[in-house]
């Protein structure tokens, strides 16, 4: 079996391996494969693949591996859509109930009730918003 071919199918083991693990490790080992493929398919001898598998998997596990795992650990540092709504302060335009009301957050009128079942808002009352589940907003009073 051709050297270049017995590479591939390293970097193929180790690439499937990755999937099932994602500790990025195995991608980096896959992808040294990879480029020894190519050096194995040029022709080169085998001490000059197993150096340039060597050199290409220190180089990226040592280098690239801590880059790529910073980047996905990096926390998300913008709300979007309904997310951003929590915390919100909100003004009590109907009174708010645990069934039902309205309420107007930065300028949009959204339905509402009140995190405590029990508890009725009036209108005008100033309330902060706990969650959204789908388009209603659950409010709590700030007061």
């Amino acid at each position: 079996m051709d050297p270049w071919l017995i590479w591939l199918i390293v970097a193929a083991v180790l690439a499937v391996a990755e999937i099932f693990t994602l500790t990025a490790a195995l991608g980096m080992l896959s992808a040294a494969a990879l480029v020894t493929a190519v050096v194995a398919g040029v022709g080169l001898p085998l001490w000059v693949q197993l150096v340039a598998y060597a050199a290409l998997a220190a180089v990226t596990l040592l280098f690239v591996r801590p880059l790529a795992l910073a980047h996905l650990r990096r926390p998300q540092r913008t709300r979007f859509g309904v997310d951003a709504l929590v915390g919100k302060p909100a003004q009590v335009l109907t009174a708010v109930s645990g069934t039902d009301g309205r309420v107007r957050i930065g300028g949009e009128e959204w339905t509402a009730r009140s995190y405590d079942e029990t508890l009725v808002i009036s209108p005008g009352t100033t309330v902060d918003v706990i969650e959204i589940s789908g388009a209603t907003a659950i409010v709590y009073p700030r007061d």
